[in-house]
């Protein structure tokens, strides 16, 4: 583990350390709706939008899918989409990258001025009776129940969102150990704690984006160190703090990007993309803790064993999650669907 994760360093014996992973796309754009959709050139429901439907909801005052602070570039919307699964199943935002995580909230669920909550009750249960009304008469039409699924999960995330997007009840201790007491940590602690938040209230899958700062075509060393200062003692928090509260072997966590850099120098102090080979880990949920799987080649750029297309990190993040990722399917345009499309082998040697 390199030095410039101290924290994260204190975490390995609970990570399985995959060093042999590699992509199709060496663009940011398809590479990162590969990673987040299994293909990198067609618009296809994002992970967290098929673990979704597969899993359905655990808590029904909230979204199923949350995605805090992501970045608008490079896929965008299509990172969390749900594509062509109903679209319930699509990732709820809180905020962007240019937002910081303290103002990222869930939009537009505040109750209008004036409008007491038994008048709106009364007002959705109109719109939902002429909703209703017209499914009946035109047919199936998933883009409207969805709509009006969205309708009543907003209206009982009025009660339930405030409560959970506050950090109020959460100790000094909790909070300093997120980083929430240091300028450079706060950031992205807060998206972590929010992240273990969510989780502890059935939301199926969370993201945390980092924004997009990991480029370093120059300057890398400068700018990985400030990086990787912001984000350390965060995600070691949250590990420590999933274990502690007995949720880490229940909660699969997922750590990388959608590619690595080049091990031969770019310019001013910098690397080049490299889909080819290079890193992620996991964490909890069923993985083999303190593991380090596959092996690039001498020069650090190439897979060379126990290769891991990220398909297979997809097949595996299902089975984990106990479904078998052929079988978790949906009919679209005349044809069966799956994240992994018709790839995908489930890596067992990192499963406990």
């Amino acid at each position: 583990m390199s030095d410039l994760f101290p924290h994260v360093a204190k975490q390995v014996d609970q990570m399985c350390i995959i060093n042999s992973m590699h992509g199709s796309n060496s663009r940011h754009g398809g590479a990162l709706l590969e990673l987040h959709t299994g293909s990198d050139t067609f618009v296809r429901p994002s992970m967290g939008s098929w673990i979704t439907y597969g899993l359905g909801t655990d808590n029904q005052d909230l979204p199923g899918f949350i995605t805090i602070c992501p970045t608008l570039t490079h896929g965008g919307v299509n990172a969390y989409s749900s594509a062509f699964l109903p679209a319930v199943y699509q990732g709820t935002p809180l905020g962007n990258a240019s937002i910081p995580s303290d103002r990222a909230k869930i939009p537009f669920i505040e109750n209008a001025e004036g409008t007491p909550r038994n008048l709106q009750r009364l007002e959705l249960d109109l719109l939902r009776e002429m909703n209703v009304d017209r499914i009946a008469e035109t047919g199936p039409d998933s883009s409207l129940e969805a709509r009006i699924n969205s309708f009543e999960l907003a209206f009982r995330m009025q009660a339930a969102a405030p409560e959970m997007q506050s950090i109020a009840d959460e100790s000094e201790a909790t909070q300093k150990l997120y980083g929430l007491d240091q300028p450079q940590t706060m950031n992205f602690g807060r998206q972590c704690l929010m992240a273990r938040r969510f989780a502890e209230r059935g939301v199926r899958f969370i993201q945390c984006t980092h924004s997009y700062k990991w480029d370093q075509h120059g300057g890398l060393r400068a700018d990985h160190a400030k990086n990787a200062l912001e984000v350390d003692q965060p995600i070691a928090a949250l590990l420590t703090d999933l274990k502690s509260r007995g949720l880490l072997d229940e909660t699969l966590v997922l750590w990388g990007g959608e590619f690595g850099r080049t091990p031969v120098a770019q310019g001013d102090d910098g690397r080049d993309h490299n889909p080819q080979g290079y890193t992620m880990w996991m964490a909890g949920g069923g993985v083999r803790a303190g593991l380090v799987y596959g092996k690039t080649d001498d020069y650090g750029y190439y897979s060379v064993e126990n290769k891991v297309h990220l398909h297979d990190l997809h097949a595996t993040m299902l089975h984990l999650l106990g479904f078998e990722h052929t079988k978790l399917t949906f009919k679209y345009g005349g044809r069966d669907f799956r994240l992994t499309d018709v790839h995908g082998e489930v890596v067992h040697d990192i499963i406990a």
